[in-house]
């Protein structure tokens, strides 16, 4: 029986023409591509938004042939010592290897590279200096901020925005089409929600609703994805705020923590479905609501997680919409 390959690498972008999204980003890296001179980068931005293919396509543009020999990949989430530092990445620099005419560099790319300790960040600007010459860093970050000054002063820094919905949904149709996958037009939309920008996700879902349930509809993709309900939760908040019922409000509460929700996915899914303006009378009571429930998320961040404080922030709306309310 053959093994199913995850869709998320199974259409992933060979080379820069494929990539999707962050269209003034990935021009920059193409004029790169086309002309051979790659600088030292740091690409920060969301997971899920193309980082670490775009560096892999350009690489491949970049190297042609000579790609396996004089790339060196490694996920700084694992390898992140100073021991790495000093034997595998300086190994690797100071290895001869055949390059093409438009590229004189080889290229080390290190994927999470905010994972990396201090030490080995500090071991690897003096190996940038060394090795010069002959080879060009690549950084794939969520986090600038966590990379050192130094090495972020020798580096060009390119950044990547979460990609739009309409961008995540020209992939997916061309994944469905391939895939010959049956769906409906509410469980795109579940997935686009779901995603938030991040196309990694957005394939992960759409694979994941079509072998657990054949037909990708709202319904599964949220069974799938182990998220309340966006209704279930508008629901409580309408209860709150139209009907000011706190004991409604809680009864559907406890309904949906009874299918195993923790209370941080709940809260999630709170915050997005409260920015919704049609739930309120007033913008002034919006903005109470999404304070409330802004201060619930820190304190369950905080990890105060339990059932009191979603009961607590039910109590806090309702109290809010008696007294804004017109």
């Amino acid at each position: 029986m053959a093994v199913a390959t995850p869709w998320v690498e199974k259409y992933r972008p060979q080379h820069m023409e494929d990539v999707v999204g962050n269209s003034d980003t990935v021009a920059r890296l193409r004029v790169i591509a086309k002309e051979g001179n790659i600088p030292n980068m740091m690409l920060a931005g969301p997971p899920g938004t193309g980082k670490t293919t775009s560096m892999l396509c350009l690489a491949r543009d970049l190297l042609g042939e000579h790609y396996q020999a004089a790339v060196l990949e490694l996920n700084a989430s694992d390898d992140r010592g100073l021991d790495v530092v000093r034997e595998k990445i300086k190994n690797f620099a100071q290895t001869k290897v055949t390059l093409p005419l438009q590229s004189q560099h080889k290229i080390v790319i290190l994927d999470e590279a905010d994972s990396m300790t201090g030490q080995a960040q500090q071991a690897l600007r003096r190996t940038m200096e060394l090795y010069s010459n002959t080879t060009r860093f690549a950084f794939a970050c969520n986090n600038s901020h966590k990379i050192i000054e130094p090495i972020q002063s020798r580096c060009a820094v390119i950044r990547f925005t979460k990609l739009t919905n309409a961008e995540v949904l020209n992939r997916l149709m061309y994944v469905i089409e391939k895939e010959n996958v049956p769906y409906v037009e509410d469980g795109l939309d579940a997935i686009l929600y779901m995603a938030e920008g991040d196309m990694r996700t957005a394939l992960n879902c759409l694979q994941a609703t079509h072998a657990g349930f054949g037909l990708v509809n709202a319904t599964n993709v949220f069974k799938v994805c182990d998220q309340p309900h966006p209704e279930l939760v508008e629901g409580i908040i309408n209860a709150c705020v139209t009907k000011k019922s706190l004991a409604e409000a809680h009864k559907e509460l406890a309904r949906l923590l009874s299918r195993g929700y923790a209370p941080a996915d709940v809260i999630s899914t709170f915050f997005k479905v409260a920015q919704s303006s049609q739930l309120y009378p007033s913008e002034d009571l919006q903005l109470q609501v999404l304070r409330i429930i802004a201060e619930t998320t820190m304190r369950i961040a905080e990890g105060v997680g339990s059932q009191l404080q979603l009961a607590a922030m039910l109590a806090r709306i309702v109290t809010a919409s008696l007294q804004l309310s017109p």
